[in-house]
């Protein structure tokens, strides 16, 4: 049987559904393919959106366009402003969501959405040019990083063919995955669900670098075990705002449930270290890189002996359900094992365990064999995001999964593709760092990956992005409207700050500002002890403070505050942006280039650079190679094929 479409996203995961809905959205015939219906959107680990550099991301998506801010609007059971004691370059969203209902939701909006059919199968295989013209029984071979053939589409494990011109792969933590509980060995992507099997090896057949890694969960918990005295609480803010900014105006109206937190003690320690022989990370059964930012706790009990304590936090997972999540305490220790140490923590003593925690190893690709669009460099047409390049995290999913859905659009219509940079979006630093540096272990964004960090602040994101979403079809002329509205708002703030000069009697509540007489409100703001909504209290009223929108206002005042940090950034960027304007030609031949070092010829060969900003990124390439290429570009300026 064989059924023809323009796209196919494998994977329903949370890069799947960005790349699906967007493709459908900009009027291609997509179907998307997952082993099953029911796990679409399903958070895997902990059941929260958001989070440090993370919330950034999520805003960028919902200014591109993309579906989840407003899945967790309307999912989120807590909402939390981090680092607000910090700067504003390292502050971000975070919301807890009901898993359930996130995946619910997800799903019935891919249902929902023209131009998308949902189906339930495993692919296997790809269809290529290369395997249609020989026979499907042949597999041919390929060089290094350079077209080998064309997608053609995919053949599933009930022997279905779908053709298509794109494929857009994202498989997460299930291809060819393992996971691991003590002595217990199954395959599986998640606890009681199978591996997808056969693309792995098809990829590895194809010549595609393919390695593995591992990642880890912790073990669930009745929520009515809980000694919640025991423990100390944690409550979101009492402003529950939205991460979609087509609703930035309100304050929604969801429940808010608290967190609670804990610390494992001596004992818990102690009771590891016994045990450490019957972890399959540390007895040798699991060879993939884990990643270092979110360890096991047996990580945690070896990597730190000094430390008599580490903080775990337990997470409500829904409304709907008695289930919690015991964050920063995920192992693959021996079931009993993980039941004895987890009563060791105060507020534990009489856990009743739900699902015990795991291991997952599982296969992933070099992202540096994809050009910054995700399209492969070796498969014409197959664009690759999420966790099956490297990644871990929803949110750096579901960003990728965009961009390759876009990129996929562009693709099929014979368009540039977008490419954000990392002056851009957070979505360009991540990227940018993926395909030109690659990654041994689980890639996490930070805020400090981001060199212009102040620029990219998550309540900026639709003033940097939404404009390059209209112009893609994915956002409509109501959301255009409200950011120049938006942009109007700021600027006629702006204007009322830097109009108005201090008088005395605007002083009356305020005295210490009497240091300030005489200059505009505009300067006056830039004094780390005022803030916007007193001092235009003050000088205009109450009227004026609640006829203004508070983020306009938050805007505005932080534009004002980091004035001079946001300028000297700007110059950093102009300086930037001029590299990245000297584009590099697909097929440049780097072998003519007379000067350069045999270790920068080989990692350009591989990386195949498309500027020479993404040629200096290249870890361990000389600046001398660098002036070398510049000068030798300076005589072919052509652009990118």
């Amino acid at each position: 049987m064989t059924v023809d479409f323009d796209a196919i996203v494998i994977g329903g995961g949370h890069a799947g559904i960005e790349a699906a809905a967007a493709l459908a959205a900009l009027e291609q015939k997509t179907v998307l393919i997952t082993q099953n219906l029911d796990c679409i959107g399903k958070m895997s680990c902990n059941p929260a959106i958001g989070g440090l550099a993370k919330g950034n991301l999520v805003r960028e998506i919902d200014a591109l366009g993309g579906l989840m801010g407003r899945l967790i609007d309307r999912t989120m059971i807590q909402f939390r402003i981090l680092n607000r004691s910090k700067g504003p370059a390292v502050q971000a969203p975070r919301a807890q969501a009901d898993k359930a209902l996130y995946s619910l939701l997800a799903k019935q909006t891919l249902e929902q959405q023209p131009n998308l059919t949902l189906f339930q199968d495993t692919v296997v295989d790809f269809l290529t040019s290369e395997t249609m013209e020989r026979g499907e029984g042949e597999r041919g071979g390929g060089g290094q990083n350079s077209y080998q053939g064309t997608i053609r589409g995919v053949i599933t494990e009930r022997g279905r063919r779908i053709q298509a011109r794109s494929v857009v792969l994202t498989t997460g933590t299930f291809l060819e995955a393992v996971i691991f509980i003590g002595e217990y060995t199954a395959p599986a992507g998640r606890l009681g669900e199978p591996p997808a099997c056969g693309l792995g090896t098809r990829l590895r057949e194809m010549g595609f670098s393919v390695g593995r890694l591992k990642t880890g969960t912790p073990a669930r918990g009745l929520r009515s075990s809980l000694i919640l005295e025991r423990m100390e609480e944690q409550r979101g803010d009492e402003r529950m705002l939205p991460f979609s900014f087509a609703a930035q105006k309100a304050t929604l109206d969801r429940p808010s449930v608290s967190c609670y937190v804990t610390y494992t003690t001596p004992e818990t320690h102690s009771i590891i270290r016994e045990n450490m022989h019957r972890s399959p990370l540390y007895g040798g059964k699991i060879k993939g890189i884990g990643p270092r930012y979110c360890p096991s706790i047996e990580d945690k009990v070896v990597r730190f002996p000094d430390r008599e304590r580490h903080q775990i936090f337990v997470e409500p997972e829904g409304l709907s359900t008695e289930e919690v999540y015991l964050n920063g305490i995920s192992s693959s220790l021996p079931e009993e094992v993980q039941e004895r140490f987890l009563r060791t923590l105060p507020g534990l003593e009489k856990l009743e365990i739900l699902r015990p925690g795991y291991a997952v190893e599982y296969d992933f690709i070099n992202p540096t064999q994809l050009y910054p669009s995700l399209e492969s460099k070796r498969l014409q047409g197959l664009f690759i995001a999420g966790q099956t390049n490297g990644t871990s995290g929803y949110e750096e999913a579901a960003a990728q999964g965009l961009m390759a859905g876009i990129n996929a659009c562009a693709y099929l219509r014979g368009e540039a593709p977008l490419v954000l940079s990392r002056a851009e979006a957070y979505i360009g630093v991540m990227i940018d760092d993926l395909v030109t540096l690659g990654t041994e272990e689980p890639y996490r964004l930070f805020t400090s990956r981001a060199e212009y960090r102040l620029s990219l602040r998550h309540d900026t994101a639709d003033l940097r992005l939404l404009e390059k979403g209209y112009h893609r079809g994915l956002q409509n002329e109501e959301a255009l409207e409200a950011l120049e509205n938006k942009r109007k708002g700021v600027e006629e703030i702006r204007e009322l700050l830097r109009q108005r000069t201090l008088q005395d009697s605007d002083c009356h509540s305020l005295p210490h500002l009497r240091k300030h007489l005489g200059r505009s409100l505009e300067h006056v703001l830039k004094d780390p002890e005022v803030h916007i909504e007193q001092l235009l209290r003050e000088a205009f009223g109450p009227g004026k403070v609640e006829q203004t929108d508070p983020a306009w206002l938050h805007l505005s005042e932080l534009d004002v505050k980091y004035e001079g940090y946001i300028r000297r950034q700007e110059r950093q960027v102009e300086r930037f942006g001029k590299m990245e304007d000297m584009k590099i030609p697909r097929d440049f031949d780097y072998d003519e280039a007379a000067g350069l070092s045999t270790e920068s010829r080989l990692k350009f060969k591989e990386i195949r650079p498309l500027s020479i900003g993404q040629a200096a990124r290249i870890s361990g390439v000389r600046s001398s190679d660098i002036a070398v290429l510049m000068v030798y570009l300076g005589g072919r300026p052509r652009e990118p094929g």
